[in-house]
């Protein structure tokens, strides 16, 4: 059984989509609460949450309604397609809505602008659970940490060429000392790929005859199901089913709350602590990505060699130690040092042995028919831990010292370890193959 590559990579423009959007809506939203409209950074950063509080109802919610859903173009599709259309439409209502008001200064202009944000919020969560539900719908269960890994690496490149355009489009010698930004032609370019994306995506990808195939080709190996039949011919997961997801959410709450945590914090923290600058906290960050990046298809590989758990739990023993050494590194040293760069490299490969393989946990303790309910299940616990982590560790390091944030971040991570000694299901470690043959779940 072999992965198909090219038919992962298209799947994964779906994401690829979502992470482009997100990442200009990350990077220029605040600027524009807080420059155009002179927010200031609580009701900004309020504004700013509101996606995650959204996310807790909307994507559970959908990724069920999704899972309902019978169409000619199948179950997932039209979530994407709808969603996609309606978060570029008011997109890109946004940018017309800051020029006017710098124009011309209006309260109802401003209050457009709110409801408009919110309507592209609301767009992005109808698409997001069924997304990242499709890659579960068309791959074997075996496969699914190795496609997963290629979804975030599609995500990771929007991400990219987002940061590649904006580069191109904004350098600082065309900003610098002006005193309002046109970002009409930026949200132009990003919403044309996003349409393009999902346009090749519909074009390449027949969901409803690959979901067939593959649905066909699990009925062939019932060993897969977890359900089983209750007795009047439902399928229904086993109690012990049902706690083993309920310690996989746990988990990912846990190490979401810690990782999290660092990466909202870390700039004010090198600011507080070393006393430095944006710079290096930011190189830092941004090395850690590289580090996930990097690991994500390496990752996926020994996953399917040694299995999904071991994988996670050598992931979490890793960023917790890496955590750990964070905090000796940030009080020890005035400066940020190349030891800290490894250090965030590691936390980056840490990251992705998690990443990659929590989702497909998941979604293997379902029955079939409810993938997209479980994909909404996962994004409920991440996002639950990026909204209440923030605030919590913010507050600890108000009220006692900045310096407990990697204390704080390090022992959530290590919890997590504990749930997930308690997971027993969602697990798939094919036997290793050896020789020659290793290489062949790399061929598309």
């Amino acid at each position: 059984m072999k992965l198909n590559n090219k038919r992962t990579i298209l799947v994964g423009l779906a994401f690829l989509s979502i992470c482009s959007f997100w990442q200009m809506y990350d990077n220029v939203i605040p600027l524009i609460l807080t420059k155009t409209f002179h927010m200031n950074e609580t009701w900004s950063g309020a504004i700013m949450a509101v996606d995650n509080i959204l996310a807790l109802f909307m994507l559970p919610f959908f990724g069920t309604l999704s899972d309902k859903t019978h169409t000619k173009i199948g179950k997932r599709m039209p979530y994407i397609i709808a969603g996609t259309a309606s978060a570029v439409v008011f997109l890109n209502v946004l940018p017309f809505l800051d020029n006017s008001y710098a124009a011309s200064p209006s309260s109802a202009v401003f209050v457009l602008f709110i409801i408009g944000l919110g309507v592209v919020l609301f767009s992005m969560g109808i698409y997001r659970s069924p997304a990242v539900a499709l890659m579960s719908d068309v791959t074997p269960k075996p496969l699914r940490s190795k496609a997963n890994a290629i979804i975030n690496l599609m995500g990771a490149l929007g991400g990219i060429i987002y940061l590649g355009i904006a580069a191109v489009m904004y350098p600082n010698s065309k900003t610098a000392g002006l005193l309002h930004v046109n970002y009409q032609p930026l949200f132009i370019v990003v919403s044309a790929i996003m349409v393009v994306s999902i346009i090749v995506l519909y074009l390449t990808i027949k969901e409803p005859k690959l979901v067939a195939e593959n649905k066909a080709l699990e009925e062939k190996h019932p060993e897969w199901n977890l359900a089983v039949d209750d007795g009047s011919g439902k399928e229904v997961l086993p109690r012990k089913v049902k706690l083993s997801l309920i310690f996989m959410l746990a988990s990912i709450a846990l190490w979401f709350a810690g990782y999290n945590a660092v990466t909202t914090w870390f700039t004010t923290y090198v600011d507080k602590v070393m006393g430095q600058g944006l710079g290096g906290a930011s190189t830092c960050l941004l090395i850690a990505t590289g580090g996930a990046i990097i690991s994500y298809i390496p990752i996926g590989i020994v996953a399917s060699k040694i299995g999904r758990k071991k994988t996670i739990l050598g992931g979490i023993i890793l960023l917790a130690v890496c955590f750990a050494t964070g905090f000796f590194l940030t009080t020890m040293y005035s400066s940020i040092n190349v030891v800290m760069f490894i250090v965030f490299a590691l936390v980056g490969l840490a990251w992705s042995a998690i990443n990659v393989n929590s989702l497909p946990m998941v979604v293997e303790m379902c029955k079939g028919s409810d993938i997209g309910k479980f994909t909404g299940y996962y994004y409920t616990a991440s996002m639950a831990a990026q909204v209440v982590t923030p605030i919590f560790a913010g507050t600890l390091m108000r009220n006692i010292d900045y310096k407990v944030l990697f204390p704080y971040a390090a022992i959530f991570v290590a919890l997590s370890f504990v749930t997930m000694l308690f997971v027993k299901h969602g697990d798939s470690a094919p036997e290793a193959k050896k020789g020659l043959n290793a290489y062949e779940d790399m061929d598309d």
